[in-house]
């Protein structure tokens, strides 16, 4: 059946090759209507598809140690700046706090040492970047599930919105978003280690978001806030992310 199925990244490949390939790479910022209206197409037909090919949630690929990339790129911002992380990073994220909000019934505000108590998940996958390389790393850190189920959803509860330390953009900090489908997926985890060590800045540091079944630039960094939402188009840009508001797609399985 793989043989009959295009996926994600062939999707977007194909279109990018026949209008001159306009799929560069993460700081890309501006397509034509007619690249926009092919990528977002095929993006439609690629989730639908996926979840029907998904259901009952299937895992990720996981590698061994021996698998482990030399070296892991730092994907986007390296560093967010700003005085207010840096007074976080000064202090080794004590004071850090990450805040769950929206349609909760029972908001959250849980610090890094209370993820850390929390039954953990530790996972060797690959990263797939939209730029076109990967890297295979060892990520721990705690179900987003979990957290969920802490604060609780409303009935219309259809989003979670993870807002971000990082500015890209002047006046638009990073923010990512994904259904509640990859949201309890076992393998969607808050990320505070990689490969056995914290999280360094460039990695994200403290908190990252890691949704094994999408691209790079969904793997949300510097993450302060998780919000449950019942629509996107009121957030920022509205197409529910940072890059998303730029062109790229919402959903970026692969």
């Amino acid at each position: 059946m793989s043989g009959l199925i295009l996926s994600r990244r062939g999707l977007v490949a194909s279109a990018a090759a026949g209008l001159g390939g306009l799929l560069a790479g993460c700081d890309q910022a501006s397509r034509s209507p007619q690249v926009l209206n092919i990528l977002q197409s095929a993006e439609g037909l690629s989730y639908r598809t996926q979840r029907l090919l998904q259901s009952g949630q299937p895992l990720a690929r996981e590698f061994s140690h021996s698998d482990l990339s030399p070296i892991f790129k730092v994907n986007g911002t390296e560093h967010p700046g700003g005085d207010a992380y840096k007074a976080l990073l000064d202090t080794q994220f004590a004071n850090w706090r990450l805040a769950v909000t929206g349609l909760v019934p029972r908001p959250l505000s849980l610090s890094l040492a209370q993820l850390r108590a929390m039954p953990g998940r530790t996972q060797i996958t690959r990263h797939d970047c939209v730029e076109g390389w990967s890297a295979i790393g060892q990520w721990s850190g705690v179900p987003l599930s979990q957290v969920l189920r802490l604060s609780g959803l409303a009935a219309n509860a259809r989003f979670i919105v993870f807002h971000c330390a990082d500015e890209l953009a002047a006046g638009s900090l990073y923010y990512e978003s994904i259904d509640l489908v990859d949201a309890f997926h076992p393998q969607t985890i808050l990320a505070y280690d990689l490969n056995g060590a914290p999280l360094e800045v460039g990695h994200g540091a403290p908190l990252r978001l890691r949704v094994e079944r999408q691209l790079g630039y969904k793997q949300a960094k510097y993450v302060m806030s998780i919000e449950a939402v019942d629509r996107l188009d009121n957030i920022q840009g509205g197409k529910g992310g940072f890059w998303e508001d730029r062109g790229y797609e919402w959903y970026a399985g692969i």
